[in-house]
């Protein structure tokens, strides 16, 4: 593997082109209007792999959406690395925020990113990160140094809860089995120091809804006298946390993980800036739960936020009614230990009991999926540390995440094995946002970076 770094320079602007192709495809999984369009990236993705040096791919076909399988067995006394990864991308909403159509991947300069950096939605959730693991394989197969067999499974539900991905897992376990898991949906510290992550928080998503009056009335025959859906809405979501920003769901907190001061002074070690942080975001003041600092509030605790709510009207001009129903979309990040189905039933059940007799209200569980943890001591992380410290000249440090992957519990569970997330994405890429970007350095990097881990597990695992 020394020729790595002269193999990425010099297929560098392939690489980035065949990216752009694979970014041009609107693969919104949330959106129906766009299923064809999944089903065509699912597509693309297989003839990389094909193309690639898979000995077999196949597009699975699921209750949803089709997942994209490949493998290369050379040696089947020799270690299997199952690659995971998503091709399907969140709605690229509100497309006035972006500064280039989010479908027509462009490479900008940033002040982070001076070797420039791709901007379109899914440029680093997931499909950049996903596409560097294409391109690594290729390297090992074309310079012969392939150290392992490896499988990969790249779904296309991952946006919407993953829910075909846990059928198909609970069925092919024999067809998945491995010996490590690898993924590439996180992010690092900085480009100039590199993070493993070995912690995310698990999510339960639901939707309530607030029905008054059969019908909309006009504000002024009725104000006063009949409950406003949207002013009983807001007054129940604020009444979910207290002064102290902690949440007021009974048993909420019953099976939450405290971590210990040495843990907790571990994780102060990370580099951070807060002034860094506050105008990176433009805001005066960082806010959150009383007791705990920024990287403590985002990553080992757990939060209860509103992504979205509606009601009445909205369009130009004023139309004085008091709307018949309104409605939020709400996400819990859980930590370890707290389970995602019995932390949705708290919420209901507290909910639905704390709303004025005036009004009905509905909860509708979405998706979620558990917290997962990962041993700094395992040959995995051992082995993605040494790739990370060869290819940047520096150790990684081990983060958690505030983010969740709910599917990563899901592997320990069907398929027994541990799961190293090695992720290049930073914290400024704006996944989820209008302008996502990944950088080209990041990929690149990352492309380098993956056949080291390779080559280190396969040499570690003897």
């Amino acid at each position: 593997m020394d020729n790595i770094k002269q193999y990425v320079q010099e297929n560098k602007e392939r690489f980035l082109n065949e990216l752009i192709e694979l970014l041009k495809i609107p693969s919104v999984s949330a959106d129906s209007a766009y299923a064809h369009d999944v089903v065509l990236t699912a597509e693309a993705v297989k003839a990389s792999l094909e193309k690639a040096g898979c000995d077999f791919v196949e597009l699975c076909e699921t209750p949803g959406y089709p997942i994209v399988y490949g493998e290369k067995i050379i040696d089947k006394n020799l270690p299997t690395v199952l690659v995971y990864g998503h091709y399907d991308v969140q709605p690229p909403d509100p497309m006035e925020l972006w500064t280039s159509p989010p479908f027509e991947p462009v490479i900008k300069t940033t002040e982070i990113h001076p070797e420039g950096a791709i901007f379109a939605r899914g440029a680093c959730d997931d499909k950049g990160q996903m596409y560097m693991h294409v391109k690594a394989f290729e390297y090992m197969i074309q310079n012969n140094c392939l150290p392992c067999n490896v499988k990969f499974m790249i779904e296309g539900e991952e946006e919407v809860g993953s829910k075909s991905l846990g059928w198909f897992v609970e069925r092919n376990q024999e067809k998945l089995a491995n010996d490590v898991i690898l993924i590439s949906d996180t992010g690092m510290i900085s480009n100039q120091q590199p993070s493993i992550t070995t912690g995310l928080r698990g999510l339960s998503y639901v939707e309530v809804e607030v029905t008054g009056p059969n019908r909309d009335l006009h504000s002024g025959l009725y104000g006063g006298a009949v409950a406003n859906p949207i002013n009983v809405l807001t007054k129940m979501i604020a009444s979910l946390h207290d002064e102290n920003n902690h949440i007021t769901i009974p048993g909420f907190y019953d099976k939450v993980e405290e971590l210990s001061t040495e843990e907790r002074a571990e994780m102060a070690k990370a580099p951070f800036s807060l002034e860094k942080y506050k105008k990176a975001l433009d805001i005066e003041d960082v806010y959150g739960e009383t007791g705990y600092v920024t990287n403590e509030r985002n990553s080992i605790r757990p939060t209860l936020d509103v992504n979205g709510i509606w009601g009445g009207y909205t369009g130009e001009g004023a139309k004085t009614v008091i709307a018949s129903k309104a409605f939020a979309k709400i996400s819990m990040r859980l930590v370890p230990n707290q389970d995602w189905e019995e932390i949705t039933e708290l919420f209901k059940k507290h909910f639905e009991s704390i709303a004025p007799k005036s009004v009905k209200v509905v909860v509708k569980p979405h998706h979620g999926g558990q917290g997962y943890v990962t041993p700094i001591d395992s040959v995995g992380y051992q082995a993605a540390n040494k790739a990370y410290t060869e290819t940047f000249g520096v150790p990684a440090i081990p983060v958690r995440s505030g983010g969740s992957i709910p599917i990563v519990a899901l592997f320990e569970k069907e398929l027994k094995s541990k799961t190293i997330l090695m992720g290049f994405g930073l914290d400024s890429d704006a996944i989820h946002s209008p302008n996502e970007h990944f950088g080209v350095f990041n990929y690149l990097k990352g492309i380098e970076t993956i056949p080291l881990f390779y080559k280190y597990f396969t040499e570690m695992s003897k």
